[in-house]
């Protein structure tokens, strides 16, 4: 078997590419490489699905963790469940690629990139992403593309492209651009606090390597002989929407310039005009044209009374600059936000509201040992920040079955946890593992960003000194020919209708996530530019509304929350501190009632809801691993006592021996006679021995309170003969 084979040199790497040779049966299949990295592609498209009303397009990515050298956890020892890592790269790829496919298509479309390989210097998703464009193309399937996607990292002062693992956890930005001839299309960016111009540079440096890859995409398609097809609209039947047009425009630019209506009355009274003009079509003859189309196609009504409303809805914003709640367009709906408004058992709670979006945040502290372990092929191997968000269907008033979250949740809570980590403390100074949940009880609109305001605040309440608060919004856009409006903290309607949603998170100082998508086919970096740059304004307001509810974090913890003690011994007393067995920690838990973490950097977490117990474990801890030296002077208890000698102990945890000789400068019979179990003892450190054990003495040093202990009876000696 072989392939055609092309490589590519970018950014001093050689990307290789392999086609005709995997996957003979998809209609589009591409294995790509670079360094150890390989994922196979394909791109997939089965016959028309009639009953959809929307483009059935599926993006799966897969992960093996044979890729790693790998076996599975668990009693099966195979993959299940996808990790919420692949689940995430699986909507990287879906985002740039679906409005890149004509909104009229309702052919299957899958797209699957396995990854078979994984090198950490080289991360798969940004090849995946690449890749599905390509494989896409090849299957000849109508695609506004090609599109391609890269990752942008900042060390220093410098920009470096598709940066390593490693790379990206020490720089202060991490962000994937993926754009088409046409612009950018997608935004991806989890970033340190970065100033707005800072990142519009690093998405203008990740769009001009996008275009190289476009290029060479444009390079294999020659090679391979295949021509690209670009979609082509079908003709469609204009008399519905005519005469929707003609007789439901008046009603519907009313309601749209009625600002006083909320969002359910308005969606009340467009639904009453849909509803008598179905009515009045209905009655007409069973030859009557408008009659037979909706007969056909039910959905034919909804459709194009939904295009007619997003036309006028576009052209008031256009036209007369205002929105259909009678907004600005950079003004801010209004806000509400409280701390603390769950009892402490709930260690930190909040609620925030911008407009009808309210969401309700907690804050969980937790323990070490409560990180969550990843399994997967990042190298990264725990999470000690989690958040989770939930998408209820009250929040929308609708019902259906409550189920376990989608790749909506999980992307939604992914994003407002890139927003926060910037802000966190360190390990050593804040120990807790911390688990935030978003609960969406409203949802119009960016409750993503509702969730990083609420969870700032919900942080705040709990005691977790953040290095700063962070609020953010989402901003959108309406775009007809070359007029172009930019909308602050877009609603529900605007986001459905319009042709952005670009959520921009971060703090006074800086951005810490952007997260931009795309419904047209993409957008030139000075618009992209002009976003971000509106969305500052917006995000200082709501951080100045969100001081009113809590500005500092609490002084104090729920007395329900675990109480942490962490610090810093020396890695090779580690040994030491577990024991033999592990006997030695064991026994200092069930000592204290402390539960003990010890890292294999030498960071040790005592965990406990008494603090004294704590500080007393950390006391013992303390005293296993100083360094005694000879000559120094220690006050200390005496434990046992054997034949040979005492053993006193000098410090939590550490005991030394005071041999039988030592006890006196006069000879002793019995340990007994000098010191018993108990009492308290100032001991000097004579030596320590090659094995490290510590051997005291009592000859020569003072009591407490100056008093020496008596020198036992000398025992009488025979006279010699």
């Amino acid at each position: 078997m072989e392939g055609q084979n092309k490589s590519i040199t970018f950014d001093g790497r050689e990307i290789r590419l392999t086609t005709g040779l995997y996957a003979p049966q998809a209609n589009g299949a591409i294995m790509i490489e670079c360094g150890d990295t390989s994922l196979l592609v394909t791109a997939t498209q089965t016959t028309k699905k009639e009953s959809a009303d929307f483009l059935p397009l599926i993006c799966d990515y897969e992960e093996k963790l044979y890729a790693a050298g790998r076996i599975p956890g668990g009693f099966m020892r195979r993959e299940g469940r996808p990790p919420e890592r692949a689940t995430l790269i699986s909507r990287l790829i879906d985002r740039p690629m679906r409005p890149l496919f004509p909104a009229w298509m309702r052919d299957e479309i899958q797209i699957v990139a396995s990854c078979l390989s994984l090198d950490e210097r080289v991360p798969a998703d940004v090849l995946a992403v690449t890749g599905a464009s390509i494989a896409t193309l090849i299957a000849k399937i109508p695609f506004y593309g090609p599109m391609a996607a890269v990752r942008v990292g900042l060390i220093g002062d410098d920009f470096i492209l598709n940066p390593s693992y490693r790379e990206i956890e020490k720089g202060d930005l991490d962000i994937v651009v993926a754009g088409t001839p046409d612009g950018i299309v997608m935004i991806e960016a989890g970033a340190n606090q970065l100033s707005e111009q800072d990142t519009i540079e690093a998405i203008d440096f990740g769009y001009e390597a996008v275009s190289e890859l476009i290029k060479a995409q444009e390079s294999l398609l020659k090679d391979l002989d295949i021509k690209q097809i670009k979609p082509t609209v079908p003709e469609i039947d204009e008399t519905l929407i005519k005469y929707l047009d003609k007789n439901c425009s008046k009603s519907i630019n009313q309601i749209l310039k009625n600002f006083e209506l909320s969002k359910e009355d308005r969606d009340i009274e467009l639904e009453k005009i849909k509803l008598d003009v179905s009515s009045k079509i209905d009655s007409q003859k069973d030859d009557n044209q408008l009659k037979s189309i909706i007969s056909e196609d039910d959905k034919a009504l909804d459709a194009d009374f939904k295009k007619l409303t997003k036309k006028l809805m576009r052209s008031q914003i256009i036209n007369d600059e205002k929105r259909v709640d009678g907004r600005n367009l950079d003004e801010v709906r209004k806000i509400s936000a409280s701390a603390g408004i769950l009892p402490k058992r709930v260690h930190g709670s909040a609620l925030f509201q911008r407009g009808l979006t309210q969401v309700l945040s907690t804050t969980t502290l937790g323990t070490p040992s409560d990180a969550q372990e990843m399994d997967d092929l990042n190298p990264s191997t725990e999470k000690t920040y989690i958040h989770h968000y939930n998408f209820p269907p009250y929040s929308v008033g609708e019902t259906r079955p409550m189920r376990t979250p989608g790749r909506r949740e999980i992307g939604h809570g992914a994003l407002a946890e890139r927003a926060i980590i910037p802000v966190l403390p360190g390990k050593e100074t804040f120990p807790y593992v911390l688990r935030v949940v978003s609960e969406v009880l409203s949802s119009n609109g960016s409750t993503s960003m509702g969730s990083v305001c609420g969870s700032t605040l919900s942080l705040l309440d709990a005691g977790v000194p953040l290095k700063a608060p962070v609020s953010g919004t989402a901003m959108g856009l309406i775009k007809e020919g070359k007029d172009v409006k930019i909308l602050t903290d877009i609603q529900g309607i605007e986001d459905f209708l319009g042709d952005m949603d670009f959520k921009v998170a971060g703090t006074e100082k800086g951005i810490t996530a952007l997260q931009m998508d795309m419904k047209i086919t993409g957008l030139p970096v000075s618009i992209v530019s002009d976003a971000i740059k509106k969305a500052r304004p917006a995000r200082l307001h709501i951080l100045e509304k969100m001081k009113e509810a809590i500005d500092k974090p609490q002084e104090s913890l729920s007395p329900h929350a675990p109480r942490l003690l962490s610090f810093r011994i020396d890695p090779e007393l580690i040994g030491t501190v577990i024991g033999p067995g592990g006997r030695t920690i064991k026994g200092i838990t069930e000592r204290t009632n402390t539960k003990i973490d010890i890292e294999d950097g030498g960071i040790v977490t005592i965990a406990s809801h008494d603090g004294a117990a704590a500080e007393e474990a950390q006391k013992i801890i303390e005293g296993l691993t100083r360094k005694v030296h000879e000559g120094e002077i220690f006050s200390g208890v005496v434990t046992r006592i054997i034949p040979i000698g005492a053993f006193v102990e000098i410090l939590p945890g550490k005991e030394g021996m005071v041999h039988i000789s030592q006890l006196s400068e006069a000879r002793v019979e019995r340990v007994e006679d000098v010191v018993r179990q108990g009492d308290e003892v100032t001991v000097r450190v004579r030596e320590i021995d090659s094995r490290g054990r510590i051997n005291l003495t009592l000859r020569g040093v003072a009591q407490n309170g100056g008093f020496s202990y008596p020198e036992p009876t000398p025992t009488p000696v025979a006279p010699l003969n």
